[in-house]
């Protein structure tokens, strides 16, 4: 096991691991939501074969300090964060990397410095569209602007778990979300990410976020502060991302049974009003699923478009297939980088 480490920014006291320190090429690895970089530690030991391999954990996540996060910045805090973790590692130039909301910061963070960025890889990320709130391919918006996104948004028996940290309910997440059934991951590696995970920061300010009702169905709005309310339409798009003028090439890895970032996401209104989880639904020509995966593949389209160049992996696996399937990740990341 790689010990964790503590680092003092200019912003907050960071905790992260590393491996292959001193190894010239550099990758900077972020997390996803109610998780944590240690989410990353299966894959350390052979990553750090060739790479100076880095993941820290993120505000409101693991052992990082605790902050409030302001929504209204979109995934701006946490990309100033990372920033400021960067300064203090003396890293200038990377590789970067993130999975699902940590793949969102890793755009952010692309606009912020796109000079800092040597090639971006995206693992399952959220639309930069943001998560929940909008439809059809092109992410447009409902009416009101944050319908259906944000701390509203989160399944109140989970937060409710999370608050009393619960193991029992985290294993079944990491079951039937994070991978595909019927994967699992020794019982080692399962009780780290389940400990992990239950050290999420509860609150308006911090997980899942504050929120506003409204008339109209499905009655939350987005509100002003916390994890959720970042990943909104109406604070976290990122098509800043298109106007970048040095355009880092960019992978995409998702799992082909992904049911979190999905066009059929079970933690999306439209899809679970589909299904009848939840009521008064109003119908698909009011309020279908949203798309994630044809968000993304229009959105990284309109950037080949632009100048800029990708390629899409699927591979075999839920939300993070990266472990489900980590020799074929590597030799894709590995091709990436050549």
């Amino acid at each position: 096991m790689y010990p964790k480490r503590v680092i003092e920014t200019a912003r907050l006291r960071t905790s992260y691991y590393r491996a292959g320190e001193g190894r010239v090429r550099k990758l900077l690895l972020l997390h996803g939501n109610l998780s944590s970089a240690a989410f990353y530690l299966p894959l350390f030991q052979k990553l750090s074969r060739t790479w100076d391999v880095v993941a820290p954990d993120l505000r409101c996540f693991g052992d990082t300090e605790d902050a409030p996060l302001d929504a209204t910045r979109g995934y701006r805090d946490w990309s100033d964060d990372v920033y400021a973790f960067c300064q203090a590692l003396g890293w200038d130039r990377f590789y970067l990397a993130g999975w699902s909301m940590g793949g969102d910061v890793v755009m952010q963070f692309t606009i912020d410095h796109p000079e800092m960025v040597e090639r971006l890889i995206l693992i399952a990320p959220g639309s930069p569209y943001g998560f929940g709130g909008s439809y059809g391919e092109d992410g447009t918006t409902y009416y009101p602007l944050g319908l259906g996104s944000g701390g509203g948004c989160a399944n109140p028996g989970l937060v409710n778990v999370m608050t009393k940290r619960s193991r029992l309910f985290m294993r079944d997440m990491l079951h039937h979300f994070f991978f595909k059934p019927p994967f699992r991951l020794s019982w080692q590696w399962e009780n780290l990410m389940i400990e992990e995970s239950c050290k999420v920061k509860i609150g308006d300010d911090r997980y899942p976020g504050s929120f506003r009702v409204c008339a109209r169905w499905p009655y939350v709005m987005a509100g002003k502060t916390g994890v959720l309310n970042a990943m909104s339409p109406k604070y976290g798009n990122l098509n800043a991302l298109l106007d970048v003028k040095e355009k880092p090439m960019i992978l995409w890895v998702r799992g082909d049974s992904d049911e979190i970032v999905s066009d059929h996401s079970m933690m999306e209104f439209g899809y679970l009003g589909q299904l009848g989880l939840v009521q008064g639904w109003p119908g698909e020509q009011v309020y279908p699923p949203q798309p994630m995966v044809k968000q993304m593949r229009h959105f990284l389209n309109e950037y080949a478009s632009k100048g800029g160049s990708y390629n899409e992996t699927v591979i075999d696996g839920g939300h993070m297939c990266i472990l489900e399937h980590p020799d074929e990740f590597l030799t894709v990341l590995r091709e990436f980088a050549s």
